[in-house]
């Protein structure tokens, strides 16, 4: 099992594992539904992405997050691009942080255990294809555990492209 092996570490349940394709950050009500409407406008034929690699943010020189990577993925890199598009569009500021596709497993503090053993014992890390056949837009509400991610619009991927 994967979620686990770093004593302290704060590892994500199911419902809260999500691939992050942009960040949109603190935004009034009406740019929130300005943004919904254009995502709608996105259309890519479904596809499929896998688990590949293992590795950590830092933040002020201690890691602060676990994650497990993707493989490289045209498709996925295509759908990032469409989306970044349609924020642009609506406003938002450009992205200016490199898009690394991954998907977070853990939050660590200060006082977590070593990562060093967890990352070399799934350094090889990689998983089956699985099917990507839509992409939501979250609201992340803070809270004493952290943050609790509630779809507030799905949007099915199709078959036009």
């Amino acid at each position: 099992m994967l979620m686990q092996g770093v004593r302290g570490a704060r590892w994500q349940n199911d419902g809260q594992l999500h691939l992050t394709l942009r960040f949109i950050g603190e935004v009034e009500p009406r740019p929130a539904e300005d943004i919904a409407m254009a995502l709608e406008g996105v259309s890519v034929p479904a596809f499929e992405i896998a688990l590949d690699g293992i590795g950590f943010f830092e933040r002020k020189g201690r890691p602060s997050a676990l994650w497990a990577g993707i493989a490289p993925s045209d498709s996925l890199k295509k759908l990032q691009a469409k989306i970044e598009r349609c924020c642009r569009r609506v406003g938002l500021d450009v992205e200016h942080r490199n898009f690394l596709p991954h998907i977070t497993i853990a939050r660590l503090n200060a006082s977590t255990g070593p990562i060093e053993n967890f990352l070399e014992h799934n350094a090889g890390l990689v998983g089956p294809n699985f099917a990507v056949g839509e992409f939501h837009l979250f609201e992340s509400h803070l809270g004493r555990a952290g943050a609790h991610y509630e779809s507030i619009a799905r949007y099915p991927l199709n078959a036009k492209g």
